[in-house]
């Protein structure tokens, strides 16, 4: 087994990957699902390593320079790390793209880092890139996993797989260049940003194996460990916390068929650990709770009860206040009668051996957290940002306090700055952001702390509480970060949206509220043989569909996860006489969210039902 003071003398991402391979080399390190033979395929560290001498040859043939950086447009996958690990080896620098983005964001993530390589799945995927506004001049070869179609776009060649693979044949490993330095980039990952162009984060590994080490004094994984992987590895999250922890134990990493699957993924594979964002819990626990209602009023009155039992228990053992609701007097009565019959059934929709799940990107609610926790389904929440590599703070065995997101990293330092903003300084902070030496001396302070926009409470035994955003960044439950005045901007370059207030704090996408120019609305509604002045255009489908339809082309150049996906139409204006703007004519964004809740809330039914 690995230990953590193994772990502790790594410098590099490469040396984790050459130590898993010379000590475990015949264990499982990767399986996934083979839609073909119709089963689950498993690779040991000695076949994967051997995968990834491969793509290190090719790379190697090509003559990239040392610093290069070579993107990659794919699921979750084997080659996916494959790439990963051979361009690390080569001390090239990777740039995740969002599997889901636009291909305007991709073009313009390639052409802003100077990107000479990527790896993507089809010829369709580069053909929407290839023809985006955006040119890549950069741009030498593209390699697609799942085809081998070969010709050149321009002055972009591109190929399959296996005729890329071939030119390095001829390359020994003795040929093959020296390994990167701590200093030298591990990653370019891009993040929304207040200029509305994504932000690329430059993350050296010195700073991302420093946030391994870290997380892996708190999380304890062990080569024994079967991690289940669903989220994009574009996220700096599932990179660390499961990619690299895994090839820094040697434990097991599974790739999920999908998010649709994933329930049923749990059962059959039956990880041990997962990372996971809010929304998915969430969904499982509204599915929970509808059987629940479906159940007997005895029925119920146990379950409350046993709930309470149980989360009273939590409590104690993580040193929490404990709570009096339900009939504590009775609770061993309940922990002895009816404890293992409710959770037996919740344990098994997460596969029955799950040590525990690490929820990040975005705030999980209370309610949901509380009752998995009782329930025996432990969730330790972590906080971090793609500028810290990422995690900042995450949840300890013990003390585990669902309403907060736990105790700083073991080398993470944390204060609370102006306006009671988190602050952070560690060695897994970022280098800055490519090419924006301005946005960079922006995020720290003059004393070099990082500014994390985030308002934070630090009462709670140094543990941190997140109380509030300071900077107008939307999060959805997914995790994804919006900036909204750029993307408002831009939808106004259509003349039709005069005013426009997107949405989707924790809710699962992105939607707009539009305030519309009568002339122009006038115009789009005759077209479609519209009455104007009817007082149920928000139900008329054609229109909704032409609204969308609108907004996406405005909002193109944004990445998929900030388009919004629905929006509802206003034809009477905000001002600063209704109480909608302030005196400088800026968007009051709360008593907007307020005043039009119920119309919010329709917008994320509406998407449902149509």
């Amino acid at each position: 087994m690995t230990s953590q003071s193994d772990i502790n003398q790594f410098t590099t991402l490469p040396q984790m990957l050459a130590h898993t391979l010379r000590t475990k080399p015949d264990k499982e390190g990767y399986r996934y699902y083979d839609y073909d033979k119709e089963q689950w395929i498993s690779v040991t560290w000695r076949e994967f390593g051997q995968r990834v001498m491969r793509w290190r040859k090719a790379l190697c043939a090509m003559g990239f320079q040392r610093g290069d950086r070579v993107a990659m447009l794919l699921i979750n996958s084997l080659d996916a790390l494959t790439f990963d690990q051979a361009a690390l080896a080569n001390a090239l620098v990777p740039v995740p793209l969002h599997a889901i983005d636009t291909p305007e964001s991709a073009a313009y993530i390639m052409a802003d880092s100077g990107c000479r390589f990527l790896v993507t799945t089809t010829k369709a995927r580069w053909n929407a890139i290839f023809h985006s506004d955006t040119p890549i001049p950069t741009l030498e070869q593209v390699v697609f996993t799942t085809e081998e179609e070969h010709g050149y776009d321009g002055h972009t060649r591109y190929c399959g797989l296996h005729q890329w693979l071939t030119q390095g044949e001829e390359i020994t490993e003795n040929d093959l260049p020296q390994g990167p330095e701590p200093e030298d980039l591990a990653a370019i990952v891009y993040t929304s940003g207040t200029t509305g162009r994504p932000k690329g984060v430059m993350l050296t590994h010195r700073a991302v194996v420093s946030n391994v080490q870290d997380v892996s004094e708190t999380v304890h994984p062990g080569d024994d460990d079967l991690f289940l992987s669903y989220l994009p590895l574009s996220h700096t999250f599932e990179r660390t916390v499961t990619y690299y922890n895994c090839v820094a134990h040697g434990a097991t990493l599974v790739f999920s068929r999908g998010v649709m699957q994933l329930a049923e993924d749990l059962k059959e594979i039956q990880p041990t650990l997962m990372c996971t964002v809010p929304r998915v819990l969430e969904q499982f626990y509204a599915k929970l709770q509808n059987g629940f209602a479906k159940a007997s009023e005895a029925e119920r009155v146990i379950l409350r009860n046993v709930i309470a039992s149980q989360w009273r228990k939590f409590c104690r053992d993580n040193d929490m206040p404990t709570e009096d609701d339900g009939v504590p007097s009775l609770d061993f009565l309940f922990d002895a009668l009816y404890k293992d019959k409710v959770s037996a059934p919740i344990k098994a929709l997460f596969g029955g051996r799950m040590k525990y799940i690490v929820s990040g990107g975005a705030a999980l609610n209370l309610t949901v957290a509380k009752f998995f926790c009782a329930l025996g389904i432990q969730i330790r929440q972590a906080y971090g940002l793609t500028e810290y590599s990422p995690v900042i703070s995450i949840n300890k065995d013990h003390g585990n306090h669902p309403a907060t997101v736990g105790a700083p990293v073991a080398r993470c330092e944390v204060r609370c700055g102006e306006n009671q903003e988190l602050q952070v300084r560690g060695p897994s902070v970022m280098n800055g952001y490519w090419n924006l030496p301005q946005a960079t001396a922006q995020s720290f302070t003059e004393d070099g702390w990082l500014k994390t926009g985030d308002q934070v409470d630090l009462s709670d035994g140094g543990r941190v509480k997140i109380t509030g955003r300071i900077k107008e960044i939307i999060v959805t439950s997914t995790g994804e970060k919006i900036a909204p005045v750029d993307l408002e901007f831009a939808i106004q370059e259509d003349h039709l949206f005069e005013q426009v207030m997107v949405v989707g704090e924790e809710r699962p996408y992105i939607t707009a509220l539009a305030v519309v120019n009568p002339m122009q609305f006038g115009l789009l509604c005759e077209e479609l043989g519209i009455d104007p002045n009817s007082t149920d255009i928000n139900n008329n489908r054609d229109l909704r569909a032409r609204i969308v339809k609108r907004i996406r082309l405005a909002a193109k150049h944004f990445p998929q996860y900030g388009v919004p996906r629905n929006a509802y139409l206003f034809k009477e204006h905000w001002t600063v006489e209704n109480g909608l703007l302030t005196p400088t004519m800026k968007l009051r964004r709360r008593q907007i969210a307020d005043r039009f809740a119920s119309e919010i809330n329709s917008l994320y039914e509406t998407r449902r039902r149509s």
